[in-house]
C-alpha cells in the first residue's frame, strides 16, 4: 500500500486513538478501511474475521498523508504542526490551493503547504517539500492532537 493514499483519523468513541487506511463514506457514515490481513475480532458480529476491517470515524479528524516521511522516517500528515526553530514559530500543514512567496506571476499551486499565515510569517516560503529538507525544522505534534500549540501564537 503506498502511503500517499493513507488517510488517518479517529473512531468515533476514542479521542487519543488513531486509525490509517483508506477513507470511504459508506452510506451516511464516514470510515477509514483499515487493511487486516491478519485474523481479527469482529465487534459486531462477536466473531473472529478475516481481511478489511471498517473503522466509522470522525468526520473532522481526517488527515491525509502528504507520502513524505520526517528526518526520523515517521510519516507526514495534514494538520501536522511544523515547527521553525529559528523563530519558535508554528504552522500547520495544509492540503489546497497556494501562491508560494517567490512567485510573482500569482500563479495557484496546488499541493500540501505550510500555511505561514496564521502567523506572523506570512511571506514565508510555503512549499511543505522545502521545509521538510531543512535542519531547522520539526514536525511538534499534531493540529488535531496539540491545538494549544497554534494557540499561543494568536
Amino acid at each position: 500500500m503506498e502511503d500517499r493514499y493513507l488517510c488517518k483519523a479517529r473512531p468515533i468513541g476514542t479521542r487519543k486513538q488513531w486509525v490509517t487506511g483508506f477513507y470511504a463514506i459508506l452510506g451516511e457514515k464516514t470510515v477509514i478501511i483499515v487493511n487486516e490481513p491478519e485474523k481479527f475480532y469482529d465487534v459486531d458480529s462477536g466473531k473472529n474475521s478475516h481481511g478489511n476491517k471498517i473503522v466509522e470515524v470522525i468526520p473532522k479528524t481526517i488527515c491525509q498523508c502528504t507520502g513524505l516521511k520526517d528526518k526520523n522516517g515517521k510519516l507526514i500528515w495534514e494538520n501536522d504542526l511544523v515547527k521553525y526553530l529559528f523563530s519558535d514559530t508554528i504552522a500547520p500543514i495544509r492540503y489546497g490551493s497556494y501562491q508560494s512567496c517567490f512567485d510573482s506571476t500569482k500563479t495557484e499551486h496546488v499541493g500540501f503547504y505550510v500555511d505561514w499565515s496564521v502567523t506572523d510569517k506570512k511571506y514565508m516560503r510555503k512549499d511543505l517539500g522545502y521545509w521538510i529538507n531543512m535542519v531547522d525544522v520539526k514536525i511538534v505534534g499534531s493540529k488535531i492532537d496539540n491545538p494549544e500549540l497554534l494557540e499561543v501564537q494568536s
